[in-house]
């Protein structure tokens, strides 16, 4: 029984990293362009899609 006084907590702070997370994932911009990632593996290497295949799709940070 004094093991649930380790276990407990321990779970409760993995659950509160894992939502944390999903939280820093959502505000990243993570889900924001599913069909982009979806269409650029069939494109040659080099190729951008063009923005009007993504209506919604935010520009790139990394320029």
């Amino acid at each position: 029984m004094n093991i649930l006084i380790v276990l407990i907590p321990v779970s409760i702070c993995l659950g509160a990293a894992g939502l944390a997370a999903c939280l820093w994932t959502l505000r990243n911009g993570q889900y924001d362009d599913l069909e982009g990632d979806a269409a650029r593996i069939l494109l040659e290497n080099g190729e951008a899609p063009s923005g009007e295949d993504r209506p919604n799709a935010r520009p790139d940070k990394t320029a």
